[in-house]
């Protein structure tokens, strides 16, 4: 049977924490935070089974590329207290094959934050204890939207109104 699990959080500066590093980790990646100067290596990382990024038409093509993606976000961030992104943690469902759960996760994706103009960092791991699989997709998110000309525009909020 399939456990399922959904959970949020942000990530921000004023905990001490890092969008690129957090990017490199998931993937596995070493990148270098331009704006604090700190590489992040996670090359040794086991249990990565699938990385991409997905971005919304508006979004400059370049952002393909994980290191500019991030380290754009970083820049685009002034304050020492800036929420730089958001992060969903999936569960995935063991009884899908491995092509089916990456589609599951696109479909999700697409759906739930590239349309609404989030551009979507996602890292699917399947590390395996004792012989037991526990796929599951980590997905980073953009939280500052991007104008038709391809630039990072002021921070939103949506203000729920009881009647």
């Amino acid at each position: 049977m399939a456990l399922y699990r959904c959970s949020f959080q942000n990530i921000t500066r004023s905990e001490g924490r890092s969008a690129v590093a957090a990017a490199a980790y998931r993937a596995g990646e070493k990148v270098t935070n331009e704006w604090d100067g700190v590489t992040h290596d996670f090359t040794k990382k086991q249990g990565i089974v699938h990385t991409e990024i997905r971005l919304p038409p508006e979004a400059p093509a370049e952002y393909k590329i994980r290191s500019r993606l991030w380290n754009a976000v970083e820049a685009s961030e002034k304050s020492a207290r800036a929420r730089l992104c958001r992060e969903c943690l999936l569960a995935l469902p063991v009884e899908l094959s491995r092509e089916q759960q990456i589609q599951l996760v696109r479909d999700y994706v697409e759906q739930n934050f590239v349309a609404l103009g989030m551009c979507a960092d996602v890292a699917i791991h399947d590390p395996h204890k004792s012989g037991q699989s526990n796929p599951h997709a980590h997905i980073l998110l953009t939280v500052r939207p991007i104008s038709e000309a391809g630039e990072w525009e002021p921070k939103t909020q949506v203000e729920y109104r009881c009647r």
